[in-house]
């Protein structure tokens, strides 16, 4: 082997491309699901805004929209991912597709504001650009079950990869299709938006095929029935107690419709009861710190959001919008290429250290980014601190989806998963509402400085509550080994008996 096939080969294991190349046909189509569907939500999401206002809807029924939105997500999300993995996976994962699609039609045809509310609430339309629905719950719990759990940094890499190539690429596409359609004789500017969620609905259908190719194997497998070795003596005990004399009386329902009416309430309820996951004891204390310190953290990156960061720059440094254009791409380039600059240090120091360490010198630089005076040099140093920021900020997203994954077990992967992102959302949207009380203020150093502390004892938090966990995957094998040896101990006793 050459030196630049060397080179080359150590390059594609570092970025974790051998990885993803060699992986599974259903891993190479979820992550061109989150391709498709980030690219939607790119599309929709730069024109929804202008949309609504485009039919003379005013701007606090705009910001009502947007709430409710929200707020059916969190629903919506959280009830699906309560019940995905006895409904099955591919099912839901069907019927998100299904709404995406139904919500693309209704936006094009209808101008009801109350219609559209509808649709985007019951439906799967995204108000901020990023994700929405149960699909990236489901989507990471399968990875998780499909890949080994030392390749799982690589995997979670590319996927993040993958949709935000496809936002970047729908937002940019959307742009170009809406001025080219201005452009043309007898197109109204709300037509030219129409023709976008026309688009939006096709790529829920296109999302709907790739659904329907994933095989049977990313539903999680039903749980054995355990074995139970009855004595004899116990046999006897319960066949002596079935037959009673005849003169002890059995009890007699006095109603025969009450008790057809509670069998079927009993029934109802245990139907479902079966339908909830069951998550064990430690799995429950894991989430409930996972919520508290997630929350923390989302709520600063809610105060930390683009648009405030935009507003900000905007209005205390007075940049251009094309300095801001290129000044948003570049901190999203960076902050692409730092997920794969990530890989290697996963692969040495675990995914929880890896996390922490790579996360904590982007919430430093975030407390630093107010403080620069409004000179020329100063607007400059800001900017310099925001793309350093820009390196490490997504570096922690691959390794915590790993941890994440390996923190729980794999039975219970979706609903965690599901619960965290839900908790992860409505705290971020606390953390937007609170950013503009301050920066209405002008307290642009609570605003994000404020962001930056709380990230930092987020990572700190993260490493001191976590360090000495185990993997659970570990721990369920080594528990199922231990049982199944039990086990053929004691068929073999009584085999001998």
């Amino acid at each position: 082997m050459s030196r630049l096939d060397e080179l080359v080969s150590r390059l594609a294991r570092g970025s974790g491309f051998t990885s993803i190349a060699q992986s599974s046909r259903d891993t190479k189509l979820l992550c061109l699901q989150r391709f498709v569907r980030m690219f939607a939500y790119g599309t929709s999401f730069l024109i929804l805004v202008h949309f609504l206002t485009s039919l003379d809807i005013s701007d606090e029924r705009v910001g009502l929209f947007m709430t409710l939105t929200l707020l059916g997500d969190v629903v919506i999300s959280f009830a699906l991912t309560l019940v995905t993995d006895q409904l099955g996976r591919r099912r839901v994962l069907a019927a998100g597709c299904a709404l995406m699609a139904m919500s693309g039609v209704t936006f094009s045809l209808s101008s009801s504001y109350w219609l559209l509310v509808s649709a985007s609430v019951t439906g799967v339309i995204s108000p901020s650009g990023n994700e929405v629905g149960p699909f990236k719950a489901i989507e990471e719990s399968i990875l998780a079950h499909l890949t080994e759990k030392d390749k799982r940094s690589d995997i979670f890499a590319w996927y993040m990869l993958f949709g935000t190539a496809g936002a970047a690429l729908g937002t940019f596409l959307c742009g170009l299709l809406v001025e080219g359609l201005q452009g043309l004789e007898n197109w109204t500017t709300t037509a030219a938006y129409r023709v976008v969620f026309v688009v939006y609905a096709v790529l829920g259908l296109i999302k709907l095929g790739l659904t329907i190719a994933l095989s049977p194997i990313v539903e999680l497998e039903a749980p054995e029935p355990e074995y139970e070795a009855v004595g004899m003596e116990l046999e006897a005990d319960v066949l002596l107690a079935g037959s009673s004399d005849e003169d002890e009386a059995t009890p007699v329902p006095t109603s025969r419709s009450q008790a057809k009416g509670t069998a079927a309430s009993s029934s109802l309820l245990d139907r479902v009861r079966s339908m909830l996951p069951h998550v064990s004891p430690l799995s429950r204390s894991i989430l409930y710190r996972l919520i508290l310190l997630f929350a923390l953290d989302s709520f600063a990156s809610g105060m930390a959001s683009p648009s405030w960061l935009t507003y900000f720059f905007t209005a205390v440094h007075s940049l251009k919008p094309s300095l801001l254009g290129t000044l948003f791409l570049t901190t999203n380039v960076l902050a692409t290429l730092s997920n794969l600059a990530a890989l290697p240090l996963a692969r040495r120091l675990g995914p929880l250290k890896t996390m922490t360490f790579t996360h904590l010198p982007s919430a430093i630089l975030l407390c630093l980014v107010p403080l620069p005076p409004t000179t020329a040099s100063g607007t400059w140093l800001a900017v310099v601190l925001l793309c350093l920021r820009a390196c490490t900020s997504s570096m922690d997203q691959a390794p915590r989806q790993a941890f994440l994954s390996a923190a729980v077990l794999p039975a219970e992967r979706t609903v965690v998963l599901g619960i965290v992102n839900v908790a992860k959302t409505l705290a971020q949207a606390g953390g937007l509402g609170s950013a503009g009380v301050l920066a209405g203020a002008r307290l642009w150093v609570v605003v994000l400085s404020g962001a930056g502390i709380m990230k930092a004892c987020y990572d700190l938090l993260m490493l001191w509550m976590f360090l000495g966990l185990k993997e659970r995957d570990d721990v369920e094998t080594s528990g199922r080994s231990t049982e199944a040896r039990s086990l053929d101990v004691a068929q073999t006793e009584q085999g001998h008996k």
